[in-house]
């Protein structure tokens, strides 16, 4: 979280106010909320999905392909703001990063063990499961 301080001199007395910055009051954050809100699967990857441009994006994009999911992918390269953001609002150090159904999923490695255990396909299945029209 990021805080701000600042100084109000009243008189011959400093007071301080401590302002801090929710992730809804930074317009990063608030755009990468409402970018994993929106969208169903969403990757923030080094490159995009025809060009990667680190291992772990390409071993991404490889097994969501396996699976046949359609996913967004943002290329954090191409925006230092984003690059950071993402990794404050999710609270990972590490890209790429993995959404589904506005929910943190993991990176490369987390995917692929999901992957591997057969967990990936039940997450993508609860995803394009259609829901009943009321």
């Amino acid at each position: 979280m990021l805080s701000i301080n600042k100084t109000t001199r009243i008189g011959s007395l400093n007071a301080y106010k401590q302002f801090l910055c929710t992730k809804s009051d930074d317009p990063i954050q608030s755009h990468i909320g409402k970018l994993v809100k929106g969208n169903k699967i969403v990757v923030f990857m080094k490159g995009n999905p025809q060009a990667p441009r680190c291992g772990f994006s390409n071993a991404v994009v490889d097994i969501l392909n396996i699976h046949k999911a359609k996913f967004e992918a943002h290329d954090v390269l191409i925006d230092e703001n984003l690059r950071n953001g993402i990794k404050e609002f999710s609270n990972w150090p590490t890209i790429p990063q993995v959404f589904v159904d506005g929910e943190f999923i993991g990176g490369c490695d987390i995917l692929l063990q999901l992957h591997r255990s057969g967990e990936l396909d039940k997450i993508l299945e609860k995803n394009t499961q259609e829901k009943p029209v009321a």
